[in-house]
């Protein structure tokens, strides 16, 4: 999702100096538990900005495909098989947007909780109920997403300074647990 920020050309504000930052997520393809694909429209709001994109993403056992465009023309496009992440930018695509950002903040969102849970380093928690996931480390949250309305969905990198609104089609939504 971020894929999300992760497609933004922009400034996040400056990560707050007592948050630490999210780890990078990595987790397997095949743990989403099915085959899917999505057309997300993300606005984007970071240093001030906010920026808009459509987001096409396919998952299925083996990989994971992002397609996100801007004015009608893609401007980046990543792969992760599970070992390798491969990214193809625009020219002018900005240093600061990494393709493990937004593969991170991704799984973030849409992988089940175990899976995300089961690849965190010792001090960080994941919880959840039926309407939010929060990550945090120390007590402190460092990333959360909301699901505010069917089909639309929130996600705050605290510690990264910059927030997704995250608009599916069809009937796309997170799996958060009830609580």
């Amino acid at each position: 999702m971020a894929a999300l920020a992760g497609c933004a050309p922009l400034s996040p504000s400056p990560p707050s100096s007592s948050l630490p930052t999210m780890p990078l997520l990595r987790l397997a393809p095949s743990s989403l538990g099915r085959e899917w694909a999505v057309v997300q429209q993300l606005d984007v709001q970071a240093g001030g900005q906010k920026r808009s994109f459509e987001v096409a993403l396919e998952v299925d056992a083996r990989s994971v495909r992002m397609a996100c465009m801007q004015w009608g023309h893609t401007v980046a496009r990543l792969d992760w098989d599970g070992r390798q992440l491969d990214q193809s930018l625009a020219p002018g695509w900005p240093d600061a947007v990494s393709a493990e950002r937004v593969l991170s903040d991704l799984q973030l969102v849409w992988w089940p909780a175990a899976a995300v849970r089961a690849a965190l380093a010792p001090g960080w928690l994941l919880t959840e109920s039926a309407q939010t996931r929060e990550l945090s480390y120390g007590g402190r949250t460092v990333a959360s997403v909301r699901m505010l309305a069917p089909g639309h969905i929130e996600l705050r990198q605290h510690a990264q300074g910059y927030t997704v609104q995250v608009h599916t089609r069809g009937d796309a939504a997170p799996v958060f647990s009830t609580p």
